[in-house]
Parts: C-alpha cells; sequence; structure tokens
C-alpha cells in the first residue's frame, strides 16, 4: 500500500511539470511545441531516474551531512549533463542550432542550469526517500512481527513441560496410594496432552476449546481432591467460537491447584464473555505449608503473552494476599473476531 503511495507522488509530479509547462506556453502566448521544451523535459526525466536509483541510495548517510550535499551536487551535475549534450551536442548536430551562444563553457552552462536542476533532484531525492524509510518501516514491522512470534512460540513451550510436570507429580502420588483413581487420572492426562501437543501449534484456538481444556484439567485435579463439591465453576459463554490465544487462561487455575488448599476450601472460578470482552475471575485460598519460589513461572508467562497480544486491550488485577489469591482479567477481544 505504501508503494502505492509513493508511485501514486511520481505520477502526480509528471503531471504537475506537464501542467506547468502548458500553462507556461498559454502565459507567454506560444503555440505549438519548442524542441527545447522537449529536451528540458527529456533532461528532467532522466536526471530525476537517474538520481532516484543510482545517487540517492549511494550518497544518503543521515550521520554524515556532508554526503548528501555531494550527493546533491552530483545529481545537479548529471541534470546538467544531460541537458548540455541534447542542447549544446545534439541539436546542433542535427536541427543546426543551439540553446546557448556557440562558446558558451561547460562552467558557465552548469552554473546557469543549478536553478533549474535544484527542484527535479531535491524532489527526486525526496521520493526516495519515502521509499527509503517505508521500506525500513515494513522491514521493521516485519522483523517486530517476527519477534513477538518467536516470543509467543517460546512462552507457549514453556506452559507444557510445566502443566506435565504438576500433573504426573499428581498421578505419582495416586499410584503411590494404590489409589482406583490413579487409571482414570492417567487417561485424563493422555487426555489432555492430545489437546495440548495439537493446540500448541496454533496460533489461536476458539474459546469454547480454551474452557473445554480447563475443565478437562478440573476433572483430572478432582481425582485426588476429597471435597470436589468445593470447586464452584459458573460460565456464562455466547460467543464460544471467538479466538484466543492457546493455554492463555490455564496457567492461573494450575497455579490454583499447586498452592491452593482444598482440605476444607476451594476455589470460586467465573468465566463469561458479554459484549465480546473475555471476563476471567479466580479466588483460591492459599496452602499455607506449600512454599514455591517458582510458582509464578506460569503467572509471569502470560502476563508476557497479554501484553504481547492484547497491547491496551486487557485488564489483568492480581491480589497476591497472606491467605488467599484472586486473578482478576479481562480482554476486549479485536475486531477480526466479528
Amino acid at each position: 500500500m505504501k508503494q502505492k503511495q509513493v508511485l501514486l507522488l511520481h505520477v502526480f509530479y509528471w503531471l504537475l511539470i506537464i501542467f506547468n509547462g502548458i500553462l507556461s506556453r498559454a502565459v507567454y502566448s506560444k503555440s505549438g511545441l519548442d524542441v527545447l521544451d522537449v529536451t528540458i523535459f527529456l533532461a528532467n526525466f532522466l536526471g530525476f531516474y537517474v538520481n532516484y536509483f543510482f545517487v540517492a541510495p549511494r550518497f544518503f548517510n543521515p550521520n554524515r551531512f556532508y554526503m548528501m550535499i555531494v550527493g546533491f551536487f552530483v545529481g545537479v551535475f548529471i541534470f546538467v549533463l544531460f541537458r548540455y549534450s541534447m542542447e549544446e551536442l545534439l541539436l546542433p548536430a542535427v536541427v543546426g542550432f543551439r540553446n546557448y551562444a556557440e562558446g558558451t563553457t561547460f562552467l558557465y552552462y552548469f552554473y546557469d542550469n543549478i536553478y533549474y536542476s535544484s527542484l527535479t533532484v531535491f524532489v527526486s531525492t525526496n521520493l526516495w526517500f519515502f521509499k527509503y524509510y517505508f521500506k525500513v518501516e515494513e522491514e521493521r514491522n516485519r522483523l517486530v512481527e517476527e519477534r513477538k512470534h518467536a516470543q509467543l512460540q517460546a512462552l507457549k513451550t514453556q506452559i507444557n513441560p510445566h502443566f506435565i510436570f504438576n500433573s504426573l507429580n499428581n498421578i505419582y502420588s495416586l499410584v503411590y496410594q494404590n489409589s482406583d483413581k490413579a487409571l482414570p487420572a492417567i487417561e485424563k492426562l493422555s487426555e489432555l496432552l492430545r489437546y495440548s501437543t495439537k493446540d500448541l501449534e496454533k496460533d489461536v484456538i476458539s474459546l469454547d476449546k480454551e474452557i473445554g481444556y480447563i475443565e478437562s484439567l478440573i476433572g483430572l485435579e478432582k481425582l485426588r481432591i476429597k471435597n470436589p463439591e468445593l470447586l464452584i465453576i459458573e460460565k456464562n459463554i455466547n460467543h464460544p467460537k471467538i479466538n484466543i490465544s492457546p493455554m492463555l487462561l490455564v496457567p492461573f487455575v494450575e497455579n490454583a491447584f499447586k498452592h491452593g488448599d482444598f482440605r476444607e476450601k476451594g476455589f470460586v472460578l467465573k468465566v463469561s464473555d458479554d459484549n465480546k470482552v473475555l471476563h476471567f475471575y479466580l479466588h483460591n485460598f492459599k496452602n499455607q505449608k506449600v512454599k514455591d519460589t517458582a510458582s509464578g513461572i506460569g503467572i509471569d508467562n502470560v502476563k508476557k503473552r497479554l501484553e504481547i497480544l492484547y497491547p491496551k486491550k486487557h485488564e489483568l488485577y492480581i491480589k497476591d494476599l497472606e491467605s488467599e489469591f484472586i486473578v482478576d482479567l479481562r480482554i476486549i477481544f479485536p475486531y477480526e473476531n466479528d
């Protein structure tokens, strides 16, 4: 799109040059097309694009201002060389007359044409600069997007091993106790792993799939909890097919199970998407016996992903109290979800 804008500026400039030529002939009451009008136009055209494609790219250096001044005079010299070749060498040989008086030196011709060439060189250099700026901007945006993508891929791959580690610890405990819940737990874990390995490869998944993943995780954790009825879950989803980055909400639930107190307490989980604003609320009580300095890995991960994916489109409030942990997250979904 930006390259198209540069092309339109080129077209506009040459239309302006042509219009100025027509207007000047009307003002000075000239009729017909003078051969000198053709030579000055050709000198403009050739000087413009030689400067645009060769001189400006070679001499433009924002750290060396003198190079740009040198480049300007090189562009002027090329314009003058084209005009001098046509008007003082070619025309006398073909049609028998020249523009300047016979004997005019090239130095005089050069000095006299600085005025005529300056506009051509100035506009040509600025249009090249626009093209250069747009190219640099596109490259910068591409690198930013690639960096974001690389960061997201790295962050997503951090989640899966962390989740597996937590789940295997739970299953190990059930197996060690010879619990009848061990086999169903292994089966549920295998289902979750199939979901995670498939969905983590995608940039987005549907909201109902993300919530289904959380429900499967809760189902797995319920196998080891004595009072599963203490887990209160409220769900009000009106737009289940809205896209969301995979495993964005799961770390909060993982954190609750890893550090929560489920002996006589549970947690409250509420998820809704009224007006296409996702509201995720989780309130759990801490197990005071569990002290893990690495507990923030998953949550720090989510914070980084939210900053990359939803800049200025999300609000995350976390209350880390002595005995409670509260997460209140709102995400305004982008228009592409419409």
